[in-house]
């Protein structure tokens, strides 16, 4: 049996009851929890803590979603919970209570690691001679030392030989995210890892971890831009949808007839989008730069409340449409996929982009759709929505 031990205590000094504290509109430790869950070799996922808020707060998101029936909280003790003890002792007092296998030590504090991450780490688990694993990232950095007179000195290159990055192997560093090992291994070295160890390099964005405030921006910030991390936000708050046309609506290509006629490839699914919206009561606009007769007649057929077209200030002109819908920016969702469009997507409640956007955009929107321009980037956006509205009624 595998099972996952989620150590998150009360008792947090620089960051108060940090593990229960939201980022991108969950609690901490529902990123590691959702991870473990959906991990296909752990067969149940403990969450040990010594606070009563904390508990309480596993237990209500656990109850929400059917990926979490693993979960379970269990106490642990004051000595183990306390500032001065080591993980090692919660993980040893719970060996000691319960029947298991293999154990993977998850931190609560690293959001970034994923489903997948375990996955690899128990499948070089499984190999032969292998007693313990453990995640890392990959650094690329050159290390300096000084020597008892205070001269410096390089630890892991030579000064006249400079490697290229891309030529440099680099070296490992534990990211802190997760550590596996058998429960014979960890009583009898009374440690996460022992006996002959292995790695499972993550992402080099998991090096880091929230331990100060400082890395709450940081990674909170990369769970954004990382596709498929959805920040949790108010559905029921957005009364207008409003979407760029090429590069959004379509793939942003230009088609010629043979005649010379222009043409454009719209996407049917998008279309049904804007229905499902309008049938929810939401009000729809599509704000772009340019001005041709074709966006014009998909305006028709959909019957979007409001165009905008040859629209080179796209903030301004949403502003004012806002300011007379007595509707606040807070309220707006955006698609856009330019630079263009940042200005708006900087301001808006809710701003998307679909996967194929500028590089520069995706550093501002609050969702990366894995659907590119064209392709249904507007359905899989609001179906997103309405799938979120679907869980807030269900909440109530």
């Amino acid at each position: 049996m595998n099972i996952a031990f989620i150590p998150v205590r009360g008792g947090s000094k620089s960051i108060p009851l940090k593990n229960i504290k939201e980022i991108c509109g969950r609690p901490l430790v529902y990123w590691t929890v959702k991870a473990a869950s959906s991990c296909r070799y752990i067969d149940k996922v403990y969450v040990a803590t010594d606070s009563i808020v904390i508990k309480e707060t596993v237990e209500a998101f656990s109850r929400e979603e059917n990926i979490f029936r693993k979960v379970e909280v269990v106490g642990r003790s004051e000595e183990s919970a306390s500032d001065t003890a080591s993980t090692e002792s919660a993980m040893l007092e719970f060996a000691s209570k319960y029947d298991f296998d293999n154990i993977v030590l998850v931190q609560a504090t690293s959001p970034l690691l994923t489903g997948g991450d375990l996955d690899r780490g128990f499948s070089v688990f499984e190999k032969p001679d292998v007693d313990s694993v453990l995640s890392v990232v990959r650094q690329k950095r050159f290390h300096w030392d000084e020597d008892e007179n205070g001269l410096a000195h390089p630890t892991n290159y030579d000064v006249f030989n400079r490697p290229r990055r891309q030529e440099f192997k680099g070296y490992y560093v534990e990211n802190g995210a997760f550590y596996i090992t058998s429960k014979a291994q960890l009583l009898k070295s009374k440690n996460r890892v022992s006996g002959n160890i292995r790695l499972v390099e993550m992402a080099e964005e998991s090096f880091f971890e929230i331990d100060e405030p400082s890395d709450w921006v940081i990674i909170e910030s990369l769970m954004k831009k990382r596709n498929g991390i959805l920040p949790f936000i108010d559905v029921k708050k957005i009364k207008l949808f409003l979407t760029d046309c090429d590069g959004c609506l379509t793939d942003g290509g230009m088609y010629y007839s043979e005649k010379g006629d222009e043409l454009k490839k719209f996407n049917t699914r998008d279309g049904v989008a804007f229905r499902l919206l309008k049938d929810r009561g939401v009000i729809t606009g599509i704000v772009t730069g340019e001005d041709v007769a074709l966006n014009r007649r998909r305006v028709d057929k959909l019957k979007i409340d409001y165009y905008a077209p040859g629209c080179g200030d796209k903030l301004g002109y949403v502003m004012e449409l806002c300011k007379k819908l007595n509707v606040s920016l807070d309220e707006v969702a955006y698609v856009g996929d330019d630079l263009i469009d940042i200005p708006l997507l900087k301001k808006v409640g809710f701003s998307c982009c679909p996967s194929d956007a500028s590089p520069k955009v995706k550093e501002f929107v609050t969702y990366i759709s894995p659907v590119k321009g064209g392709y249904g980037v507007i359905r899989d956006v609001v179906d997103m929505l309405i799938a979120g509205d679907a869980q807030n009624e269900k909440d109530i």
